[in-house]
């Protein structure tokens, strides 16, 4: 099984910034996809960023121009780098991991919640 580990969240004001951690352990695979996803209270689970192995990434587009997701593949660790945090961002953050081959997911980590005032 794969094995994810969330850290770095916290209770920020407005405008501030939050660097997420992920490490992934057991069967993980260095060409698995990672993300990040994020789920507000009230709100569904939606995707924040995903990153491959090669470097590619994607956004949401509330994030987009604020948020940068990186990874350093033979440590297993993926990070989320959050500035100019918004109210909006408030939720438990979530680390997710899917095969590059048949994008299904194989772990989802326990979660870090970020917390925003406005």
């Amino acid at each position: 099984q794969v094995q994810l580990v969330e850290s770095g969240g916290g209770v920020v004001q407005a405008g501030a910034s939050l660097r997420l951690s992920c490490a992934a352990s057991g069967s993980v695979l260095s060409n698995d996809i990672m993300g990040w996803y994020r789920q507000a209270p009230g709100k569904q689970r939606e995707m924040v960023a995903r990153i491959t192995s090669g470097g590619t990434a994607s956004y949401a587009d509330s994030v987009e121009d604020r948020f940068t997701i990186s990874r350093h593949n033979a440590k297993n660790m993926v990070w989320l780098q959050m500035t100019n945090l918004k109210a909006e961002d408030t939720a438990v953050d979530y680390c997710n991991s899917r095969r590059f081959q048949t994008r299904r997911t194989t772990d989802w980590g326990q979660g870090t919640q970020v917390t925003v005032s406005a």
